[in-house]
């Protein structure tokens, strides 16, 4: 009986839970739905079309971490302030992201325009019979350079989001991305494929769809909370000036750079990783990408639940409430690590069916079989490291999860993947599950940290 209540929470709790994760894991699973259909859609014009999007969306998916870890910086302050009632520091962080995260797109949208080219090449290589180089590195490009258009209203959607979570307002950032979500699959549709009399374009097709997406997301957010400031007091005066305190920018800069720093590490590793499975060919590019497009709705429970953690324990710290918060946290770990659980068993049981909807090679479809398989294996352990992240995340522990998460990656697995790659005959689907199976390392150092209650401190006060 002790150990239930220890580890699984009243109605209370859950209504609480689900009244702030709720809208996160609504509009994050729709947009990884649509972001699947989307997949699809370019999966069907073909294996290049496909593969060239998938390392372009890499890259962009770099610079959206980024993003994240920048407003994730200074959201460390925003929460706890929140909780602490200071609506004039809450406004100074929001205004921190805006600022850092617009100096940050332009840097991004620099580094795409002349250098996208050679980042993209650098994934294609020969090693199986699955698609033409040249065709998918052309498809990457047209791509990738549509889509930097979409960079800015995504670094002010993001800076506003992450505010209106950080209060636990998490409806609106939903509405906005639902609506979001269904312009992107509506114009997909129309303009992949060249329907309702629309030209066939193909990924620029998919570009446009994305981007104006991105417009529209960031349309609706902004102006619902510039109309109603009384609802959204952080708002209020907010554009008036970009002068963030010297005291609090040094502030956010010396707790959140390692957060910055680690965001950046980490997709960057990923994008790394990713390149060292490259090697093997276009067919694992392709795999990858049919098992990760699959494994991000599934993922939404777990991603979901970090969000969660990183807005409650953080205004439980910035509120004092410290005993309360550790027996919180541990309810909301084993709440997420459950659900993956049943979810990673849905997961492999699909696996054989998912890739026969992709216009693609019988190569592709095993590795992707295999990817998803995988993938499904090790879900528990991963939503068990993500809730562990932000725990300590939340309590301004931001050299602790550097260490956790952006220098493993590059110590161990980056490692552990570029000498297997490239110096033994293992099949790429072991080589795949090793490099899981070693971030198994991380849920010992989670528990340890966990239990000895590091992040348990008040920053704002």
């Amino acid at each position: 009986m002790k150990i239930r209540s220890k580890f699984i929470g009243d109605r209370k709790f859950y209504r609480m839970l689900f009244g702030i994760m709720m809208p996160i894991l609504v509009q994050n699973g729709i947009t990884n739905f649509v972001n699947l259909l989307d997949n699809i859609m370019v999966g069907k014009t073909g294996t290049e079309q496909m593969s060239g999007v998938a390392v372009a969306n890499q890259l962009i998916f770099v610079f959206a971490i980024c993003i994240f870890g920048i407003v994730s910086g200074a959201g460390i302050f925003g929460a706890q302030y929140f909780g602490n009632q200071n609506q004039k520091g809450f406004r100074d962080t929001f205004r921190f992201k805006l600022i850092y995260g617009t100096l940050a797109t332009v840097a991004g949208i620099l580094i795409f325009w002349f250098f996208g080219g050679y980042l993209i090449s650098l994934f294609l290589h020969e090693g199986s019979n699955a698609g033409n180089l040249e065709k998918t590195l052309a498809c990457g490009k047209q791509y990738l350079r549509i889509m930097l258009i979409g960079l800015i209203p995504f670094a002010i959607s993001q800076a506003y989001a992450s505010s209106l979570r950080e209060m636990g307002k998490t409806v609106l950032p939903m509405a906005g991305g639902i609506v979001a979500i269904f312009v992107n699959l509506s114009l997909n549709y129309v303009l992949i494929f060249g329907k309702f009399g629309a030209p066939a374009l193909g990924v620029a097709g998919a570009a446009i769809a994305t981007v104006s997406s991105r417009f529209a997301e960031t349309l609706i957010v902004v102006r619902t909370v510039g109309r109603h400031v009384s609802d959204y007091p952080f708002a209020q005066g907010a554009w008036r000036t970009m002068r963030v305190p010297a005291n609090l920018q040094k502030k956010i800069w010396l707790k959140g750079s390692p957060l910055m720093i680690n965001e950046a590490m980490w997709a960057a590793g990923m994008a790394v990783l990713n390149q060292s499975y490259s090697t093997r060919g276009l067919a694992v590019i392709a795999g990858i990408n049919i098992s990760s497009t699959l494994a991000n709705v599934f993922n939404v429970l777990y991603l979901s639940m970090g969000s969660a953690v990183s807005i409650i324990i953080g205004q439980l710290l910035g509120a004092g409430k410290m005993e309360e918060a550790k027996e919180t946290d541990t309810k909301l770990i084993a709440s997420a690590v459950m659900g993956c659980v049943v979810l990673g068993i849905v997961m492999a049981i699909v696996a054989p069916y998912f890739p026969n909807i992709y216009n693609t090679t019988d190569e592709v479809r095993s590795l992707a079989n295999g990817f998803i398989t995988i993938l499904a294996i090790f879900m528990p352990a991963q939503a068990f490291m993500n809730t562990c992240y932000f725990t300590l995340r939340s309590g301004g522990r931001t050299i602790i999860t550097l260490l956790f998460d952006s220098v493993f990656i590059w110590a161990v697995s980056i490692p552990l993947a570029r000498v297997l790659t490239g110096f033994t005959v293992l099949p790429i689907l072991w080589i795949f599950f090793f490099c899981q199976a070693v971030e198994l390392l991380k849920c010992v150092l989670g528990v340890v940290l966990l239990k000895k209650g590091v992040w348990i401190q008040n920053i704002v006060s």
